[in-house]
């Protein structure tokens, strides 16, 4: 007999959400300081963050193995946790990264979690929200515009050669037709014609350094710090030297605050930026997470994709500038994609195989290396679905017991809090061994090129690595840039230790190519780019687009 489960949008729209201001009065916020947008969502003013308060809080971060192109639930497990600490009286706000629109439409759906284990308003946040991905976009185009005006404009020219111009103009949506194109044709009165192309918004730099400021002030300081290009002279040219960071940041003085709303169970959730882990950063804003901690004793965050992505970028870049440390970091695993690094077929996993599974643990074993790497012990959670046996999970766990590892079965998709009270409970155990901070991988004043070669052997397990001309050529603008010392953000593959996505499990001996080094001086890091990674995503065959709906009173069907 098979069990009929509802699927995540309505189990969110037959939840009764309370209004937001009660989720605010629970810790502490007066009505007062809510920027409401509407019942069920509101800006927080950045008065609200304390740093005695975050030096008491406790910050836990999740993270995940490498995971199958349907994601292993790390937002649903963060969710979830945070429910389950609230269940044992420890007092747990959330805080996540925003959806962006190319997954919602492309291949995974929503990131607001999932099952019993959700953010909402579900539809809201997973669509426009409250307009910060289009303030983001409109301040990264604002920059663009401006830039393309100076290189046409006979007055207050800046002299910018336009073959030096990187910038490119972003939107928040999959369309691989806008990868490159031709600007400016259609005579002089079209401008300067030259190649260039789209981003997704969140790989703009506008979303990194939004992710990674304190206030307007230093908003501004870090946008004017953008590399443009160079003159024709040779002269690097920044956003300051055409005066466009006041505009910019006054597109985004409601973007920079961060959105609460709540989980499925009344407790509170906290919301800002997004930046994907494979092409950016991967982590919420620094402002949202020091919200949170602010907030309550207890902070559950998450960063994208796998360890070797998200958590290597919170830890190495997003922890160097904020100044924080988790206390616990929990590894997402699931027998299905245990099943996939072991070599199953896609199609397949949902049949038990304990052969594949047993072949596939190596690459948890690689992550959980990883995360000791930092001075941090891991804790496992095992994302349960309806398909995993009783004796898959039970190999995960024993093989978790001999390296030392705590596990937990989590079950809060189907059981909300009720079903993390495990997972809960080892974290807690987990942070009372904690006794230090994190180790970083690096040391910002290495060279670029030691950075790079750290997380590639250290990190992925690479034997070695190449850098193409066109990186060597990055290299000496990186140093005539004066980003040297400062951190990197590497672009690769979410599928693999490696940059090839079709090496699964844990890649032996391999060479990370480096293909170029894109220069983010605003955000504060570099971004080596290897093998085949791409900025624009594109869609799938069968977008999630196609099955989305709504009716003439607009209840929303389709979304997942």
């Amino acid at each position: 007999m098979t069990t009929e489960y509802k699927s995540d949008l309505e189990i969110a729209q037959s939840t009764e959400l309370q209004h937001i201001r009660d989720i605010a009065q629970s810790v502490s916020i007066s009505e007062d300081d809510l920027e409401m947008y509407g019942k069920h969502k509101a800006k927080l003013p950045l008065s609200l963050i304390d740093e005695e308060k975050i030096a008491q809080s406790t910050l836990i971060l999740v993270t995940a193995m490498t995971p199958t192109p349907a994601g292993e639930g790390k937002t649903t497990t963060s969710i979830g946790l945070t429910e389950g600490l609230n269940k044992l009286g420890k007092k747990t706000t959330v805080v996540l990264r925003e959806p962006s629109l190319g997954p919602v439409f492309g291949m995974k759906g929503g990131a607001a979690g999932g099952g019993y284990s959700q953010v909402v308003p579900m539809e809201d946040i997973n669509l426009h929200f409250t307009g910060d991905f289009a303030a983001i976009e409109k301040a990264n185009n604002l920059l663009a515009a401006l830039i393309d005006n100076n290189i046409q404009s006979k007055t207050d020219n800046l002299g910018i050669d336009p073959r030096t111009v990187e910038w490119k103009r972003v939107m928040d949506m999959n369309d691989r037709g806008l990868r490159n194109i031709i600007s400016g044709m259609g005579g002089k009165a079209g401008g300067m014609m030259r190649e260039t192309g789209f981003n997704i918004t969140a790989a703009s730099e506008i979303m990194a350094i939004l992710c990674l400021v304190k206030d307007i002030e230093d908003l501004k300081e870090k946008m004017g710090n953008i590399y443009i290009g160079d003159t024709f002279s040779g002269e690097a040219v920044f956003v300051k030297d055409l005066g466009a960071e006041g505009a910019m940041a006054a597109l985004l003085k409601d973007a920079i605050k961060p959105n609460l709303v709540q989980t499925l169970e009344g407790n509170p959730a906290i919301i800002h930026g997004g930046p994907f882990a494979n092409i950016a950063q991967g982590t919420n804003s620094i402002i949202a997470t020091k919200m949170g901690m602010s907030l309550t004793p207890y902070v559950v965050t998450e960063a994208g994709f796998g360890a070797d992505l998200g958590a290597e970028k919170f830890l190495n870049i997003k922890c160097g500038y904020a100044g924080l440390s988790p206390k616990a970091i929990v590894v997402v695993a699931t027998v299905r994609a245990l099943k996939y690094h072991g070599g199953q077929s896609l199609t397949d996993l949902k049949q038990p195989n304990t052969t594949h599974l047993v072949k596939g643990l190596d690459n948890l074993e690689k992550h959980i290396e990883n995360v000791k790497l930092y001075g941090v012990q891991p804790v496992v959670s095992i994302n349960k679905f309806a398909t995993d046996t009783e004796e898959e999970l039970k190999i995960v766990k024993e093989r978790c017991e001999e390296l030392g590892v705590k596990c937990a079965i989590a079950e809060g998709w189907e059981h909300g809090g009720n079903g993390t009270t495990e997972l809960a409970s080892e974290v807690l155990k987990a942070i009372d061994e904690c006794t230090g901070t994190y180790k970083p991988v690096y040391d910002w004043n290495w060279s670029i090129e030691d950075k790079i070669e750290a997380v590639a052997r250290k990190v992925y397990g690479a034997r070695d690595v190449e850098f193409l001309p066109k990186a060597k050529q990055n290299l000496k603008k990186i140093a005539r840039v004066g980003l040297s010392d400062k951190p990197i953000c590497i672009a690769k593959t979410q599928s693999s230790f490696s940059d090839d996505p079709k090496q699964l499990g844990r890649p032996q001996n391999f060479t990370l190519t480096v293909r170029e080094i894109e220069i983010a001086a605003g955000a504060g890091f570099c971004i080596p780019i290897t093998g085949n990674m791409l900025r624009m995503p594109g869609l799938p065959a069968v977008p999630a687009a196609i099955n989305m709906d709504i009716d003439n009173d607009g209840k929303i069907s389709g979304l997942s």
